[in-house]
């Protein structure tokens, strides 16, 4: 036996003296220093009593330390369960008891608040600053720098994450090692990373995308990360020189576009930009190509499965579209009623299956059951078609259907007409409770800088557009969008909002 995803992405560059981070400050760390911290750091879970299988729980801020803590839980057998940094307090102690994590690790700056808790619950308390200060390093300096690493099996555990629980408690997501391993092997060989790439990374490391996506990557071809601790026009523009390729989310691009500092001459020598984790707007694509001569590549993925699909590498990246199956993933558009898979072109519920997909929701049979089928098919919630070409178009989530008057509206459909319409910068719909209908469709439009968009020819346009039962029943001017950590547009937040708009009419 051995540890696949210790081995292949960590173990491989044992002595290995080349650069794995580029630090913004000018410093930089080995591939060697970086797999010795992460061994020192897994003495200190192994001493504190951690065996395989156990949780750790980690809310720290983005650094060279807290990645190596990621490698360090890896290599010694344990779960690791990364926590966005926003989580409050009440928050956190869910997530702690869920799991049953046998420790936390925190910024120094919480630990008074979270000490009860973890002390409650039972789980050993250690903390890690976004200097890569705290206990949990003080103890690694202490530790020798290699660490035989742990026994694991493909189907073995490597980390939860958990949802972001906009209806209802958090799941969490049970990850394993192959599916960890299989979905950064795909993605390196789709988007051709290898050794010489050095990627611009600038996004948490808490989420999928900025972990198991970029991380994980540049982990399985030995190639380095330009490593900042977030997005910073600033730092991300300066540091582009140095880097090959760059992850992002919609709003990396689009507070790039509003430097001028942008140029073709600036990213000339760049071979990739990927964005994910939210919609791309097709103007956004259009833009970004016109100032850099770069067209971004879009692709669709979820807590529970990494990355589904992409659009291609060699190829038409089709703008509105999240491309194409990964290899070794399977791809149906099914009714949601029924799960009878539809024909080509019709909207229908999503559902994949492949090595990429998790194992299930922790201490949720119940859930596990309803949302992955018997046989591996994994139902995402996210609704859509596959067009005539081939390329998966995703229309929104399940949840945000609006069924008004009997009628089905695909909020999709509406936002892309809205977000054309002069002076509209984005736009979100969403149905709200309407007495007669059920619910009704609301349009919440924000306008682009110093613009002023024309309520009435929008309502024009969309009338000379849309069957009478998908018009919006009232536009409404908005400052932004509220969105999560990762770019994603808070719709449940948008109908708690508006829910009583209609009231009484």
């Amino acid at each position: 036996m051995a540890n696949p995803l210790y081995d292949r992405l960590f173990g491989c560059h044992a002595g290995k003296t080349t650069t794995f981070l580029h630090l913004p400050g000018g410093g930089s760390v080995s591939h060697a220093a970086f797999l010795d911290q992460a061994a020192r750091i897994a003495h200190v879970l192994s001493a504190a009593g951690l065996a395989p299988g156990d949780r750790l729980a980690a809310q720290v801020e983005k650094s060279p330390q807290a990645l190596a803590l990621y490698a360090a839980c890896v290599q010694a057998g344990v779960v690791f369960l990364p926590l966005n940094t926003a989580y409050t307090t009440d928050e956190l102690s869910y997530f702690i008891e869920n799991s049953g994590a046998a420790m936390l690790v925190c910024d120094a700056a919480k630990e008074a608040a979270l000490a009860p808790i973890a002390a409650r619950l039972g789980a050993r308390l250690e903390t890690l600053n976004a200097d890569g200060g705290g206990t949990l390093t003080e103890r690694a300096g202490r530790q020798p720098a290699g660490f035989p690493t742990v026994d694991r099996g493909a189907d073995d555990l490597a980390a939860f994450l958990y949802t972001s629980g906009t209806t209802g408690r958090s799941k969490g997501a049970m990850l394993t090692q192959d599916n960890l391993l299989s979905n950064a092997e795909t993605l390196a060989e789709a988007w051709r990373f290898t050794a010489d790439d050095v990627l611009l990374h600038a996004l948490p490391i808490f989420h999928t995308h900025g972990l198991f996506v970029a991380t994980n990557i540049a982990l399985a071809t030995g190639g380095a990360m330009v490593f900042l601790p977030k997005f910073d026009a600033d730092a991300v523009i300066a540091q582009l020189p140095r880097a090959t390729a760059m992850m992002g989310v919609p709003t990396f691009y689009t507070r790039l576009l509003d430097d001028p500092r942008l140029t073709c001459d600036l990213v000339a020598h760049m071979r990739l930009f990927v964005s994910g984790s939210a919609p791309l707007l097709a103007e956004t694509h259009r833009q970004f190509e016109a100032r850099t001569g770069h067209r971004i590549l879009e692709r669709y993925g979820m807590t529970e499965t990494n990355m589904n699909t992409s659009n291609p590498y060699d190829g038409e990246r089709r703008a509105g579209t999240v491309g194409f199956p990964l290899p070794g993933v399977e791809l149906k558009i099914t009714d949601p009623q029924t799960g009878a898979e539809l024909p080509q072109g019709e909207i229908g519920q999503l559902e994949v299956r492949g090595r990429n997909v998790f194992k299930g929701y922790w201490q949720m049979p119940e859930k596990t059951a309803a949302e992955l089928r018997a046989d591996g098919f994994f139902i995402t919630g996210d609704l859509g078609l596959i067009d005539a070409d081939g390329y998966v178009h995703i229309v929104g989530r399940n949840k945000d259907l609006i069924i008004s008057g009997g009628y089905n509206i695909y909020p999709k459909e509406i936002e892309l007409l809205l977000d054309a319409q002069p002076g509209v910068l984005e736009s979100a719909v969403i149905g709200v409770p309407h007495a007669d209908l059920g619910e009704t469709v609301l349009g919440l439009i924000v306008p682009q800088p110093g613009g002023a968009p024309d309520l009435d020819a929008i309502a024009a346009a969309m009338t000379a557009a849309l069957a009478r039962f998908k018009l919006p029943r009232k536009l409404i001017v908005i400052d932004a969008l509220p969105r999560n950590t990762m770019g994603k547009v808070q719709k449940n937040v948008l109908r708690e909002t508006y829910r009583d708009v209609f009231a009484g009419r």
